[in-house]
């Protein structure tokens, strides 16, 4: 779409209406039918949404939900409907969550739609009308002024003193002066277009005109909303790892319950139908039905906690994407800075000073702080100041500083002025004093101002202004210039009456220059320590930014993402568009700072960090941050001052609009990860486990264990010392680990092999205490000592999953840590895990039910020192580990 566009700023006034076939006096009413046929309403679109049924089916294409859906089968197959019906409630409550997560994804464009102004003041026929936006188009001359809302992009016809405010679109947070002037590059950024408005864009101050060049999708944010509709929805290393997981887990259990199926009709030892249940007890040892939901509850439980710590999560699995995250791609306005410039320095009586230590009552003799409340349009409102957010800086600093703004402004009023203008980049003013001559107060850019100052302000003296004067004030400037601070030059004379014609060239000579002050959009004060915790968690963070190359750089350096002299990690949107792909590719770990860059960009610049496999957090505030909040692998939006548009694009919102908030999260979603990681490790392991067990029985031609109890331990181990598991506290130094990236998943960092020798561990002891009850019954009954040997055998494998949970609150870690008991929940579930085991055994008729029998105390003694030899033999192979990772 952009490349068809024409740069409007790049021509004539004249030549762009007579393109446009319009005028200074607008469009017919015959003009603008033709044009709206043509180019439809000044709407923004949405892609066809799906419906709340086709959402809801969507949900059920997760391959671990099918094999969910395939233990719910197999449940009724084998009579128990009670277990079928947990699962399935399980897998419809993940549906429903899913559809309304899906739904709230939506609301990007339609948020976009409500930030278009609803009306605009049009001249059509030489008459000026007031007309719903969405009516506006291509060659209508739109009249501006402060406080409008730029309904379409225009290319500006009229400006007197037009500032525009276009942090959402550009980034950039100090207002944009407009101007009607040509402008002859042939590329430039959104930011530089002077001599352009923009859709949704608001007028700070000032007046102007323009003529629209773009309605609807073919505006600047028309674009946006086309990247946020065309945006890949990417697949989240939690939603791959499960995925990952389902197949291979599938696999097995296709190819262990055919293998046995075979073998026991080859024996011909069991009939079809025993055969065919046993090979459904494999299936049902196999799968970890509770996965999917104790990987939802912990993502749940997770999300509780970050709300609590101001991390809204919007999507369920962010929160595991969070703990992957590898670089952190910042905007700077309202996220890494306060989106609110504030007085920093001031210079006065030939000295600089920092705000925060300067008291205005030093200074009786200065006319500076006088200056800045008389030469300023804020206004105060119940609401604060409204004005341009510089003059609002100035009025904010007077009053921190405890000065009586309204009673000055009221006693030395305003009477004439002669308005800011792009060119002379001066403002004047007379007020009235109260011994009827007038004060003339002037600011602007400070060069521009030394040029009609003859003397300087010092204290109570007036002194003649030299050359070395001069130097002074221009090196000051320079020096907080290189330190991406805005300055501001105030001089003032006091005149007996106000001269006849109000021209710079008449009025604005022989000034008294008062000082100097140095404004910034100021990081935040908690940001410098949240990049070194990043850094420190190898996670790289990286600034995109909508203002100059100058100030990216000293605000990137003030916050510590990069280092004096390293200039070359600065890139501009300019350089960037001179790269392709490719090249862009092989140098994007070379540049941390991004500076002017255009929405397009962004997207471009998280695509180029995944294309390199890192998972990558994009933060933002504002409209143009969307398409690539989108994109990310994890977008996060700014709670108090993003857009409604980047909130809908997110995956998680910062309630507090604190970046430190941001490595809270990481450190959360590190914890459930690992948490998760622990309960995939114990699953599986206890159920290679039962599928060993279960298998050589088979090939032994054992009395096997059924259905039912494989049914009933997987109810009483799988369940709640898995969820138990989701509610561990940190592990020491988990943010001062490396981030496991992209590649890796659930069964790195030594899960695979700890799963297959602890669940090769629990089989063999289980088949152990089997053999060990054959070898030498209690009983001289064949069939007695049989069921005493299938009942130990039931009673163990349940009981060493019990005792393997505690092994798995650690990969690597003892269990035998101060933390191993902190966890009461955990406690509790194991306490009530045991209880729902022994009950099928002790107590009379349950025990008839689940076809086992009463066991005594050498025969418990048996099963309890066999279930807890496998914590003494994890012990020893952790301490293996531990030493072999040294």
């Amino acid at each position: 779409m952009k490349d068809t566009k024409r740069n409007y700023y790049n021509q004539q006034v004249a030549d762009v209406l007579k393109t446009l076939n319009s005028s200074q006096d607008g469009l017919s009413e015959s003009q603008v039918q033709e044009s709206l046929e043509k180019h439809g309403k000044n709407q923004l679109e949405a892609k066809k949404n799906t419906n709340l049924l086709q959402k809801f089916i969507a949900q059920f294409k997760n391959l671990m939900i099918i094999v969910l859906l395939a233990a719910a089968l197999v449940s009724v197959f084998v009579g128990e409907g009670v277990d079928a019906i947990i699962i399935l409630l399980v897998v419809v409550l993940n549906a429903i969550f899913g559809v309304f997560q899906e739904a709230r994804a939506e609301q990007a464009i339609d948020a976009l739609k409500e930030l278009s102004a609803p009306q605009a003041h049009v001249k059509r026929n030489g008459k000026v009308e007031t007309i719903k936006s969405e009516d506006v188009v291509p060659g209508d001359i739109v009249l501006l002024e402060a406080g409008d809302i730029i309904p379409a992009d225009l290319r500006l016809i009229e400006s007197a003193g037009l500032k525009m405010e276009e942090s959402a679109l550009t980034g950039e947070s100090v207002p944009v002066e407009k101007t009607t002037a040509v402008l002859t590059d042939e590329k430039l950024p959104i930011g530089d277009q002077t001599n352009m408005a923009f859709m949704n864009s608001n007028v700070t101050y000032g007046r102007g005109s323009g003529v629209v060049v773009e309605t609807g999708m073919h505006t600047q944010v028309g674009e946006i909303a086309d990247m946020i509709n065309n945006a890949e929805e990417n697949t989240t290393p939690l939603q791959a790892n499960l995925n990952q997981l389902s197949k291979v887990l599938t696999g097995l259990i296709l190819v262990v319950a055919v293998i046995v199926f075979i073998v026991g009709m080859v024996r011909g030892e069991e009939t079809v139908i025993n055969m065919l249940l046993t090979a459904i007890s494999l299936a049902v040892a196999a799968i970890p039905e509770g996965l999917p939901a104790i990987v939802t509850i912990t993502l749940a439980l997770g999300t509780q906690r970050m709300a609590k710590r101001h991390a809204i999560i919007r999507k369920l699995p962010a929160v595991e994407t969070l703990g992957g995250t590898e670089i952190i791609a910042s905007d700077k306005t309202g996220t890494l800075t306060q989106n609110k410039m504030t007085v920093e320095k001031v210079f006065v009586n030939n000295k600089l000073h920092d705000a925060r230590d300067l008291q205005i009552k030093d200074y009786p003799y200065n006319h500076l702080f006088e200056l800045m409340v008389l030469n300023n349009d804020t206004k105060q409102t119940e609401d604060g100041l409204i004005g341009d957010p510089t003059e609002t800086a100035l009025i904010q600093f007077n009053l921190d500083k405890h000065e009586d703004v309204d009673k000055l402004v009221q006693s030395e009023e305003r009477v004439a002025e002669v308005p800011f203008d792009s060119e002379r980049k001066l403002m004047s003013t007379y007020n009235k004093l109260a011994d009827g001559r007038y004060l003339q107060t002037v600011k602007g850019a400070p060069d521009e101002l030394l040029q009609r100052t003859t003397l300087f302000e010092s204290g109570k003296e007036i002194k003649s202004m030299d050359e070395k004067e001069r130097k002074l004030i221009l090196d000051t400037n320079h020096e907080l210039a290189t330190q991406a601070i805005r300055v501001l030059g105030f001089a003032y004379q006091i005149v007996d009456e106000i001269p006849d014609t109000l021209k710079s060239e008449v009025v604005e000579q022989d000034l008294i220059f008062a000082g100097l002050i140095g404004m910034i959009d100021p990081e935040r004060p908690e940001v410098a320590q949240a990049v070194e915790e990043a850094k420190q968690a190898g996670i790289r963070p990286l600034m995109i930014t909508g203002d100059h190359r100058d100030t990216a750089s000293a605000i990137a350096k003030r916050l510590g993402i990069i280092k004096e002299g390293q200039d070359d990690a600065v890139i501009s949107g300019s350089e960037l568009d001179t790269m392709d792909d490719k090249t862009f590719a092989k140098k994007v770990k070379q540049y941390s700072v991004y500076a002017r860059v255009a929405p397009e960009h962004k997207v471009r610049i998280v695509n180029a960090w995944q294309k390199q496999g890192k998972v990558v957090a994009m933060t933002g505030d504002g409209v143009n941050d969307a398409p690539s909040l989108k994109q990310a692998d994890i977008g996060i939006a700014m709670g108090i001052t993003g857009t409604e548009v980047s909130k809908g694009a997110s995956d998680m919102i910062l309630a507090d609009d604190n970046f430190s908030t941001i490595v809270v999260a990481v450190e959360e979603g590190r914890k459930v990860f690992a948490n998760i990681q622990k309960a995939i490790q114990y699953l599986l392991s206890a159920n290679l486990g039962e599928v060993l067990t279960l298998f050589v029985m088979t090939m032994m031609g054992w009395q096997i264990l059924a259905p039912v109890h494989i049914l009933w331990i997987n109810l009483v181990t799988d369940t709640l010392p898995a969820i138990a598991l989701g509610l561990e506290p940190s592990e020491k130094d988990v943010m001062k680990q490396k981030p496991r990236g992209r590649q890796s998943n659930f069964l790195s960092g030594g899960v695979a092999s700890n799963v297959i020798y602890q669940g090769l561990l629990e089989g063999i002891i289980t088949l152990g205490v089997y053999a060990l009850a054959i070898l030498h019954p209690v009983h001289a009954s064949s069939a007695l000592a049989h069921a005493d040997a299938l009942t130990m055998a039931f009673a163990t494998l349940g009981l060493i999953q019990l005792f393997h949970a505690f092994n798995s609150k650690s990969i690597h870690g003892s269990i035998f840590s101060a933390t191993t008991l902190k966890n009461k929940f955990f406690n509790w579930a194991i306490v009530l895990s045991f209880i729902l085991l022994a009950v099928t055994i002790v107590v009379p008729g349950l025990n008839d039910i689940f076809h086992v029998t009463h066991l005594d105390l050498y025969q418990w003694a048996i099963v309890v020192g066999a279930s807890v030899s496998i914590v003494v033999i994890v012990e020893i192979v952790k301490w293996f580990q531990r030493r072999a990772h040294r």
